[in-house]
């Protein structure tokens, strides 16, 4: 059985959530639902710490501030009182080269089956959900001497529960249109609405997401020419040739206007039916509208516009809702990869063997999605992490936002 608990921190653990320590007896946690049948990559006779033990240090050390395995080990050490008192810690605290081995060793897979699980017990239902995919590059993951290219993982990002849903690892950025389908595939999207750049424009994505249940918004670029061309001129007309009545507020029209930090910037949105042949729009399944985007920025007096064109399968759709569709695309940019960047710093991990990379991108992830949940501090990310690190009351709530 798992070492004697004070009894005040007996009964916190008992609500804790899915980072509490499985004891031999394996009570019922979400720990054991989502990962306590997680695979241990070690053979038996080099197994000193428990793979729990290894997983739980590594989520509190990157909530409390950790970026380097150098750090998680110190943390372990810093903590180890507070940690034993519910953690077996068998061998004391793991080295960080024993915190390096695993995560190259474990199985992606295997641990990614476990995190999809989990953020279904947070986020059980997408519907009526905005879920934003893109991929983002590990500038530092690359490794020259062992010829291994730098990690690039495709990422699911719910944008009205600002959750991260899931990720895939691809060889390079020109293989995204081969992982997203294996992303979607992961993914309950009945009835949500999935926005993803033009890369990801592509008939049989946009297949899969309709028979998935799910509805597409799909920026429209060169790489679909033929399409381009015919949403280009449809729209295009719209927009030069407007009709009677179109006001801001209309339904297939909408405007605004923003001012700030020395810019002027002017977004119109137009919203029409898709026409045209059979033979074009025929094998685009579920298509229903055309959508465009007008940018007109201001600059110390100098303006510049541009255009850019989508298309969607919603069956009914306003300019409006459309324009915050699209905006809100950019939340995977800010919420996620940019987060990640700044309050994890991510971009400059230099973690590189085996599977390590990518495994510890879960974690920040996972990090990211407690820390996001935890809503009584009204400190950024980075403050949280402090605060995470000061006090374990604290790191104890970010934990339970877990549940």
């Amino acid at each position: 059985t798992g070492p004697l608990l004070p009894k005040p921190m007996a009964s916190l653990l008992a609500t804790l959530p899915a980072w509490r320590l499985i004891m031999d007896d394996r009570p019922d946690t979400a720990i054991t639902r989502h990962f306590g049948d997680l695979p241990d990559p070690r053979i038996d006779r080099t197994r000193k710490h428990d793979l729990i033990d290894i997983l739980s240090i590594t989520l509190c050390a990157f909530l409390c501030g950790a970026d380097t395995w150098e750090d998680v080990a110190d943390f372990g050490r810093a903590k180890k009182p507070w940690l034993a008192t519910f953690l077996r810690l068998p061998n004391g605290i793991p080295s960080h080269d024993t915190f390096d081995r695993v995560f190259a060793l474990l199985d992606p897979q295997a641990f990614h089956d476990c995190f999809v699980a989990w953020v279904r017990s947070l986020c059980e239902d997408l519907a009526g959900e905005t879920v934003h995919i893109d991929g983002k590059t590990l500038r530092r993951s690359l490794d020259r001497t062992g010829l291994k290219s730098a990690l690039h993982l495709v990422s699911a990002f719910a944008g009205e529960a600002s959750l991260s849903l899931g990720q895939v690892a691809v060889d390079d950025k020109s293989n995204e249109i081969t992982a997203i389908p294996k992303l979607l595939k992961i993914l309950d999207i009945r009835g949500a609405s999935i926005t993803i750049d033009a890369m990801g424009c592509q008939k049989e994505i946009a297949r899969q997401i309709v028979e998935q249940e799910g509805d597409y918004v799909l920026a429209v670029k060169d790489n679909q020419p033929m399409l381009l061309a015919q949403v280009k001129r449809t729209m295009d007309e719209l927009a030069d040739h407007p009709r009677p009545g179109a006001t801001p507020d209309s339904e297939g029209f909408h405007e605004t206007i923003e001012k700030g930090h020395g810019r002027i910037e002017t977004r119109k949105v137009w919203c029409a039916p898709a026409v045209d042949s059979a033979d074009l729009l025929g094998p685009w399944k579920g298509l229903t509208h055309f959508g465009m985007v007008e940018r007109r920025r201001e600059v110390a007096g100098v303006a510049s516009t541009e255009r850019a064109y989508y298309i969607t399968s919603h069956a009914t759709i306003s300019a409006q809702r459309l324009a915050r569709t699209i905006r809100g695309h950019w939340r995977i940019e800010n919420a996620l990869h940019w987060t990640l960047d700044m309050s994890f710093d991510e971009d400059r991990s230099r973690v590189r063997v085996g599977h390590g990379a990518q495994n510890l991108a879960l974690i920040r992830k996972i990090a990211l999605n407690l820390l996001k949940n935890e809503k009584t501090s009204r400190r950024g990310i980075q403050g949280k992490r402090l605060k995470a690190g000061w006090d374990e009351q604290y790191l104890i709530k970010v934990l339970k936002a877990g549940i």
